[in-house]
């Protein structure tokens, strides 16, 4: 959703520094505007919900995700360098207890760390908390310059804004880059699982720890990447696979560029009011052309005729 918004308001951003389609520009920023608004703060609720969903399912893709190594109360991590070796996040910024809060409404409440998960069950930690972190950086970004662009079109600013246009012309670079990496931190976070496994749980529904104190996975319920190998492929072959399908989707991305700015240089269609044909107020808004004319008022038209 918001990076469709983000591409509808791109295009419209760049036909208004152009002075081209003004008037089809403004309304499909402004329309693209509200609903980029909207499903970026969706996207911070939907967020927080699965930041619980994780931490209880993938306690150890989580506590990549935030570079928390050790058991305890949980900072949300701003920045930070994860040493795997040494069990820490250096030159770490966060805010205190705001992880614990957001997975269990309790600032002070313990989150699993990767202290307490079987070393061999460990993700890669520096890959899932950079894209992560990219991802959410992103998705703040995005609530930050939509509510600011919402207001200055309430004021009636946003389209001498130049700068700001300039910025939506390229932005529409950043949802993708964010649904990359969003899938990028969730892919290699849940490694070395290909089928995550349950964790086992004592009878008030907190994981089981054995007597290492670590997590127990109900290991009949997973599967791990290793595991899910092929013995009759061959890493020849895989090679071979990837190296074809990034070459047709390379050419499929070069026409859809090409077909993208073709349509973008020729701009919208022109609108054409077409004379009321016989039939009805359905039939003749059956027979607009974009923004031309309203239903209602096709409607109110046909009834006032049919009254005299």
């Amino acid at each position: 959703f918001v990076l469709g918004a983000f591409f509808i308001m791109s295009i419209s951003a760049w036909y208004l520094l152009q002075r081209k389609h003004e008037d089809f520009a403004r309304r499909s920023f402004t329309g693209a505007l509200i609903f980029a608004t909207i499903a970026s703060l969706m996207a911070l609720v939907s967020g927080h919900s699965n930041a619980g969903m994780v931490a209880y399912r993938q306690p150890a893709k989580l506590a990549a995700f935030e570079g928390h190594f050790k058991t305890g109360p949980g900072d949300l991590s701003l920045f930070g360098i994860p040493d795997e070796t040494s069990g820490e996040l250096k030159a770490r910024i966060a805010i205190p207890g705001m992880l614990s809060y957001l997975v269990k409404d309790d600032p002070a409440a313990d989150v699993i760390g990767l202290d307490k998960v079987p070393r061999q069950y460990w993700p890669p930690v520096l890959i899932p908390f950079i894209t992560y972190h990219t991802m959410v950086g992103l998705g703040v970004f995005f609530i930050g310059i939509t509510l600011i662009a919402s207001f200055l079109r309430w004021r009636n600013q946003l389209f001498d804004n130049r700068l700001l246009l300039w910025v939506f012309v390229y932005s529409v670079i950043a949802p993708f880059v964010a649904n990359e990496a969003g899938w990028a931190s969730a892919e290699v976070g849940r490694q070395p699982w290909v089928v995550h496994p349950n964790l086992i749980r004592d009878a008030a529904g907190n994981p089981a720890l054995d007597p290492a104190g670590m997590i127990q996975y109900n290991l009949a319920e997973g599967l791990l990447t290793r595991n899910a190998v092929s013995p009759r492929l061959s890493g020849g072959e895989v090679l071979a696979s990837i190296i074809m399908f990034g070459i047709i989707y390379l050419l499929l991305f070069w026409i859809w560029l090409y077909v993208l700015n073709d349509k973008i240089q020729k701009g919208p269609k022109p609108v054409i009011i077409q004379p009321r044909p016989a039939g009805g107020w359905l039939a003749s808004t059956a027979g607009r052309t974009l923004h031309a004319g309203s239903m209602t008022k096709d409607r109110d038209l046909s009834d006032r005729e049919e009254e005299h």
